[in-house]
């Protein structure tokens, strides 16, 4: 694998680091995170519109930009970095992945458009506890007439108070299926609840009675446990991007802070230990954003392979790898940020408790490190076996 930035990817990369520099500044976070609805939207629209980030790696037959998942890795480091409020991740590597895996061409073609142009926000309910495999799907479905009856409770949904698609699993006597049901459907109920990390929102959804079309159903009935193990794997890939961007920010806050702190006469930095940790920080970030990108390389030929099983056979190692590591440097840099601030790191006028935050709830969201360490150890003794 080419692990080089192409001329394409650099530019992506610069154009998106510039722009959330100015947009999603810390005044910028903190205005939209104590809102109800977790982000501002005339800033969304402008993303949508003006970068067009929502449509790039949609088809472009869909109206997307038709580019990779290495190229949305891009964005969704710097979006870590600034730790963006916005419906991005939720609808961009959740619920698309689902509909370009599982859904049919008229299902793509009613949906994916309006989620490239920014008309709707999409997002993925499927646990209704705390574990997050397929063995957290516990709604159920039952057939009625032509149609199906969903019923249960869905936690830990991003965005799902204000996304207008839900991509919802449910748990039938075929086994699991994915169904794409709007948000407004009858008997859909939505809560927003508090959360250690404020930058980005969780709700819970019930489903009591929602009788939904065979028009709504993804894929085939009963076969949609290996679809959303998959987009699970995706969604760690894409979440392990942007944790590295975030460990990024946490070490250059540090670096500037340490650089101004006067301490006997002369800088912190220059103290010898301060050096160390600040060296520690900086290889956790690299190691970090290997994983990552690894991950997204394999996550770009999983989707192009299009469920060809062979070619998928590497996601879940590399997804699970990035998930661990990118969680555990992401929140040893915030950590460290938060102590080599001193006295002020955990101030509310300084940002580093903002990672800090984003760190922890990032860490359990999708498994903890050592939930994926155990799936990587169980994969590795079965091909062994």
């Amino acid at each position: 694998m080419e692990f080089a930035f192409s001329d394409e990817q650099d530019m992506i990369r610069e154009s998106a680091e510039g722009f959330l520099a100015d947009v999603s500044d810390s005044v910028a976070v903190r205005a939209a995170m104590v809102t109800e609805l977790g982000y501002d939207p005339k800033l969304w629209q402008r993303l949508c519109g003006e970068m067009v980030w929502p449509a790039i790696h949609i088809p472009e037959q869909y109206g997307g930009l038709g580019l990779g998942f290495v190229e949305l890795a891009i964005l969704l480091e710097q979006m870590g970095r600034r730790l963006l409020c916005s419906p991005f991740f939720a609808t961009a590597c959740l619920a698309t992945p689902a509909l370009l895996l599982a859904g049919s061409e008229a299902q793509k073609s009613r949906w994916l458009p309006q989620i490239a142009d920014g008309s709707l926000t999409a997002t993925l309910a499927y646990a209704s506890d705390n574990r997050w495999g397929v063995d957290a799907v516990q709604a159920t479905v039952r057939g009625e007439g032509e149609g199906f009856v969903l019923d249960g409770v869905l936690r830990h949904v991003v965005d799902g108070h204000s996304a207008g698609l839900l991509v919802v699993a449910a748990r039938g006597e075929q086994g699991i299926s994915l169904f794409a049901v709007d948000a407004a459907t009858s008997g859909v109920t939505r809560s927003l609840k508090p959360t250690l990390d404020q930058t980005r929102k969780l709700a819970e959804v019930t489903l009591s009675q929602v009788y939904v079309g065979p028009d709504a159903l993804l894929g085939e009935v009963g076969q949609g446990a290996t679809l959303l193990q998959t987009v699970l794997q995706l969604a760690c890939a894409a979440q392990a991007a942007e944790q590295t961007g975030g460990a990024q920010q946490a070490l250059d806050l540090t670096l500037a802070y340490t650089a101004e702190r006067q301490q006997f006469g002369r800088s912190i930095a220059s103290f010898q230990a301060i050096k160390h940790r600040a060296a520690d920080m900086m290889l956790e970030v690299e190691c970090a954003r290997s994983a990552a990108y690894y991950a997204a390389c394999v996550a770009e030929e999983a989707l192009a392979a299009n469920g060809d099983a062979v070619v998928a056979a590497e996601l879940p190692l590399a997804a699970a790898l990035a998930k661990a590591r990118c969680s555990e440097a992401f929140f040893h840099c915030a950590a460290e940020s938060i102590q080599l601030h001193g006295g002020v790191g955990f101030t509310w006028e300084y940002d580093p408790h903002l990672y800090f935050k984003r760190a922890r709830a990032s860490e359990a969201f999708l498994g903890s490190p050592s939930w994926h360490r155990e799936r990587i150890a169980a994969a590795l003794l079965g091909e062994s076996a």
